[in-house]
């Protein structure tokens, strides 16, 4: 098991003001917390930090987020493919949610019905903390 202050996560988030304040909350708690506002930069960063878990927005500039999942999804690294991926977004259809899990999404959340609590529950019940 992992120790909390050695867990990094990527956070793939385009809204300022959410990125600030989970960012804010996942640091307090003793994770390392790396930042990504776009999927290209995601991508980038996942080479680099080599994250623990990664929250996704779906609706991101240049490169959206079903995109970023299914290239992380058929990485050629073993384990970049099964880092957890937690989806953080607008979009709340039916649709949407089914497509992040059939590209390999580990759990989704729709903004409107999260807290920065529950996404700490989620990052804990994903990595079993």
């Amino acid at each position: 098991m992992l120790n909390k202050q050695e867990i990094k996560i990527l956070l793939v988030e385009d809204d300022n003001f959410l990125r600030e304040i989970c960012t804010k909350k996942l640091t307090k708690q003793g994770f390392i917390v790396y930042e990504a506002i776009d999927g290209e930069q995601a991508l980038k960063k996942l080479e680099k930090v080599r994250p623990d878990i990664i929250l996704l927005d779906i609706i991101l500039p240049i490169i959206d987020g079903f995109e970023v999942l299914k290239q992380i999804r058929s990485h050629k690294d073993k384990k970049i493919q099964k880092t957890p991926i937690i989806i953080l977004s607008n979009l709340g259809q039916k649709n949407d949610v089914d497509k992040a899990f059939t590209l390999g999404a580990n759990n989704y959340l729709i903004k409107a019905h999260f807290t920065t609590d529950d996404i700490l529950d989620k990052i804990k019940k994903e990595l079993s903390l």
